[in-house]
């Protein structure tokens, strides 16, 4: 058994890792069925990945989408849901059962849910469903893995784990790639519509594995009062062209007497991609080299930046301290008016009721909150939300996989399709009702109908749609057109580093992080940032580079040799 724990970049963002790293995950189970098999470095072969298309299902955005990646957004509900599945997609097949993870309540069993109860007759087969509390599904994984009882269908963790991804999935889960690589995948057309940045963190062993629970590539640079904003000159984000500015701009909205200032947790990753930093790793193609984060002279001077801003006094007292279990804190120091700026993912704007924009305007009708994107001529995006996790089919005969694969598909229906609102809003006159703007709204019944985690079998392409607050979905269109022009690549997605996969975002991006508010908060001198890389390097970062840098030489002599990996 592995000493190390396995941390994901989307639990980082559900954890809020620009303000800290402070967690306690599931241990990793050691891999099952490979007899010990070490895991190897490898590239991700590009060729294994779906032929993603753009899907139409007749229900149109108010704003559309791009074929680069800007998701479409809705300003009312589609008045008539139309089917995205075809029939009873499930017809005859035996009962399946499927587990992941929740945020929400526990739901009640099937015969007391109606939405449940409807999602089984119009896909035609039985679905026994267990939910799992997030911070209790680690061990409930490793209990399934453990006693040999995975379901049809799970979710992979987003900690803990087993240890060698690969051989775990090889011994255990169906490979996908004779069912959806490339024009396969037509087969299933609302998976065919996940985006591809989501499908390339699905390969493992050389294989398609997974099915992602797809995001909308970029997390977003965190949130911003627009109203603050404005009373210090600045109308339009284009106005801060430059890091110096941004640096100015937070200062003036800073006033400790007042007990107002800008940051209320991180500022380092809006720093850092404004003044054009990496995100974790650079590949350079033409000489094989793999750069770290700490490394790059850009994300340096973000560290410089953001120790200039405290010793000023820009951050709300102690929140650059806090960790990422104390997300909830520095968060809500912004949604009660103590701050100008928070690091947050762009998932938690428009989720209903506790959302930013629907919890500050309870707060506040004042709060003008709206998405911050990178600012200046340097400004880069990290590609650092691609997708949630993936879910995974235990082996099983064609038959039964592609029935499964009709499960996910359903669950992927696209937003305002009779599926998704299903799932969403559960039965019409039972679990909700619509008003008079036609958005559907949940009755105290479909409050808790809807919390079947469907969507954490396969998710639906991104879409923006706020029912409480319509110019929010606007406003979040509108940072994605700028967004997704400036993402830049993340080579770890077509590359796997054993180290880098167990210790990258665990014990070593600790070693980072704590660094990183030492030096910003001046616990240790500026001067001992090259003492940090060196802890880093000797740390195991050295390792992910080799292993990277192997498996990267590995993709290119294939090519070379007309044997294209990627």
């Amino acid at each position: 058994m592995s000493g190390t724990t396995s941390v994901n970049r989307r639990t980082l963002f559900r954890w809020g890792a620009g303000a800290g790293l402070a967690v306690v995950a599931a241990p990793l189970l050691a891999a099952c069925g490979d007899g010990g098999t070490a895991a190897k470095a490898e590239a991700n072969s590009a060729k294994l990945l779906p032929t993603t298309t753009v899907r139409s299902i007749g229900v149109n955005a108010d704003l559309p989408g791009t074929a680069a990646g800007v998701p479409n957004a809705f300003l009312k509900y589609p008045a008539n849901p139309a089917r995205a599945t075809k029939g009873t997609p499930l017809k005859g097949a035996k009962k399946i059962t499927a587990v992941t993870e929740t945020f929400a309540p526990l739901p009640p069993e099937r015969g007391k849910n109606a939405a449940w109860r409807e999602v089984e007759k119009l896909l035609g087969a039985q679905v026994d469903f267990t939910a799992v509390p997030a911070d209790d599904y680690p061990a409930k994984f490793s209990t399934m893995v453990a006693g040999d009882q995975l379901p049809d269908i799970f979710m992979y963790p987003e900690t803990g784990g087993v240890d060698n991804k690969g051989a775990f999935l090889t011994a255990k889960c169906a490979d996908l790639t004779p069912h959806l690589s490339g024009d396969k995948v037509k087969d299933y057309p609302n998976l065919a519509a996940v985006p591809e940045y989501a499908w390339q963190d699905a390969i493992y062993a050389g294989k398609l594995y997974g099915i992602p629970i797809a995001r909308s590539g970029s997390g977003g640079a965190g949130f911003y009062r627009a109203d603050l904003f404005k009373k210090a000159g600045v109308t339009s984000l284009d106005q801060i062209d430059s890091v110096e500015r941004l640096v100015e701009l937070a200062k003036d909205l800073t006033d400790a007497k007042k007990k107002e200032y800008f940051f209320t947790g991180g500022s380092l990753n809006l720093l850092a991609m404004s003044a054009g930093a990496q995100h974790y790793w650079k590949h350079d193609h033409k000489t094989g080299e793999w750069t770290y984060q700490l490394e790059d002279e850009a994300y340096r001077h973000a560290v410089e930046t953001a120790a200039e801003l405290y010793k000023a006094g820009c951050f709300y007292p102690g929140t650059v301290q806090m960790s990422g279990a104390q997300k909830a804190q520095y968060t809500g120091l912004f949604m009660n008016g103590k701050a100008a700026y928070v690091y947050d993912g762009m998932p938690s704007y428009l989720t209903t009721s506790t959302g930013y924009v629907d919890a500050m305007a309870a707060i506040d009708a004042s709060f003008d909150v709206r998405p911050m994107v990178p600012v200046g001529k340097d400004a880069v995006v990290w590609t650092d939300n691609v997708s949630l996790q993936n879910c995974h089919l235990t082996k099983a005969d064609d038959k039964r996989v592609k029935e499964l694969l009709r499960l996910a598909d359903f669950a992927a229906s696209p937003f305002g399709s009779a599926e998704y609102t299903l799932i969403n809003y559960g039965v019409e006159g039972t679990d909700h009702q619509r008003d008079k703007r036609g958005t559907p709204v949940l009755t105290k019944q479909g409050a808790q109908d809807v919390t079947v985690p469907w969507s954490k079998l396969a998710s639906a392409t991104p879409a923006f749609f706020s029912a409480t607050h319509p110019d929010a979905a606007r406003y979040v269109h509108e940072a994605y057109t700028k967004l997704i022009p400036k993402m830049i690549e993340d080579p770890t997605l077509a590359y796997t580093a054993p180290t880098w996969d167990s210790k990258g975002l665990g014990s070593l991006y600790s070693i980072h992080l704590d660094g990183v508010k030492d030096l910003i908060t001046g616990r240790k001198p500026l001067s001992s940032y090259d003492a940090l890389v060196k802890k880093w390097r000797n740390a195991g970062g050295d390792k992910c580079r080799t292993e990277f840098e192997q498996a990267s030489r590995q993709s290119s002599s294939h090519q070379s040799s007309g044997k294209g990996k990627k």
